[in-house]
């Protein structure tokens, strides 16, 4: 795949980044800041993903000097992240690392602009860990004391003229392989579900603090299998702390169902049909919600013609899975003459 209008070393290096990042990482917008050859784009806006939200960077390339690495310009609100600046000897080691990919540049190597971007994002992840670390917030302190054995946390904190302080945890949950757990999975980023927990920065300490604002979120493709809007969170008790809920969330996510959805190609006589079940995270306390979708009929705007959702049918949690499954084929062998029929009245209207 060839970017239009990049010189083809550009178009390498872009083409390699957003094939082998290890996130969804998007191109905003591209143009050109050659004189001569307007129409050579050499400079672009990355869209990269941070705290379960995302950061934009201007790469800046020169397609005139096609040697030289690009310039990378961060936002606005991240005027004081200098990665090639030293600011104490524990930084020494991160701005080496950055030189580094920088005096090592070859235009030629289609790899070098991936190193570049994951290196400053990992500076830049160190940045706002200290950033909040330097936070005059006894709560915030002992949060981040208690929490920081935990791998892959990401944190950052927002300010600004019209809204109040707030520091913003992502922290993953479960150490599973959510990708193996699907077969077949055609999922080229690994799969993950966190919880967003949102902390206002107070200047004193008090004895009962409010609880954070807490949200279940996980990755793109993971929606499609898993709605974590249907996941009820645990209450947050009174004076606790992150490294107390999370085990209790976790627990909570374990007992449920991650792979919720399924559709089956089904046919009674010449009548070709879908069947859509959808898993309640209570099963199999609650049966699975039905919806066929018939291969023959369209309605008026051409859609598939579905039926609406099948959920009063005999069933009981206390049944083995073969005699769940054997009544749900004998229901959906039953509605599925009502379904035809209906298909076909509406199509005479």
């Amino acid at each position: 795949m060839a970017f239009e209008g990049f010189p083809p070393l550009i178009s390498a290096q872009l083409h390699y980044l957003l094939n082998h990042y290890p996130h969804i990482i998007k191109i905003e917008q591209v143009w050109s800041g050659n004189k001569y050859y307007p129409r050579v784009l050499d400079r672009f806006t990355l869209v990269i993903p941070y705290c379960l939200d995302t950061i934009k960077w201007h790469v800046i390339y020169n397609s005139e000097y096609p040697l030289t690495p690009p310039d990378v310009i961060f936002g606005p609100e991240d005027e004081d992240f200098h990665p090639l600046q030293v600011a104490g000897s524990d930084r020494e080691q991160d701005v080496k690392s950055v030189k580094k990919i920088l005096s090592d540049w070859s235009n030629k190597d289609p790899t070098k602009l991936l190193g570049l971007i994951q290196e400053l994002r990992d500076q830049y992840m160190a940045y706002q860990r200290r950033r909040v670390g330097e936070v005059d917030d006894d709560r915030l302190k002992f949060e981040i004391n208690t929490i920081l054995s935990r791998e892959g946390i990401e944190m950052h904190m927002s300010s600004g003229a019209e809204k109040p302080v707030e520091v913003k945890f992502a922290v993953p949950l479960l150490e599973i392989n959510i990708n193996k757990m699907v077969l077949g999975c055609p999922w080229r980023h690994q799969q993950k579900m966190y919880l967003q927990v949102i902390y206002p920065v107070n200047r004193k300490y008090t004895s009962a603090p409010s609880a954070p604002r807490l949200k279940l979120m996980s990755t793109f493709d993971l929606k499609a299998l898993f709605s974590v809007d249907d996941v009820k969170l645990p209450p947050w008790m009174d004076g606790m702390c992150m490294a107390e809920y999370l085990p209790h969330l976790e627990e909570t996510l374990e007992r449920q169902v991650f792979c919720r959805k399924a559709t089956f190609l089904a046919s009674s006589g010449t009548f070709v049909f879908l069947v859509h079940f959808s898993l309640p995270t209570q099963f199999p306390k609650q049966q699975p919600a039905l919806v066929l979708q018939s291969s023959q009929h369209l309605n008026s705007p051409g859609a598939p013609i579905k039926s609406n959702i099948l959920q009063d049918y005999p069933w009981s949690p206390r049944w083995d899975a073969a005699k769940m499954a054997e009544r749900i084929f004998d229901f959906v062998a039953d509605e599925s003459l009502n379904f035809k029929r209906q298909c076909n009245e509406a199509l005479q209207h």
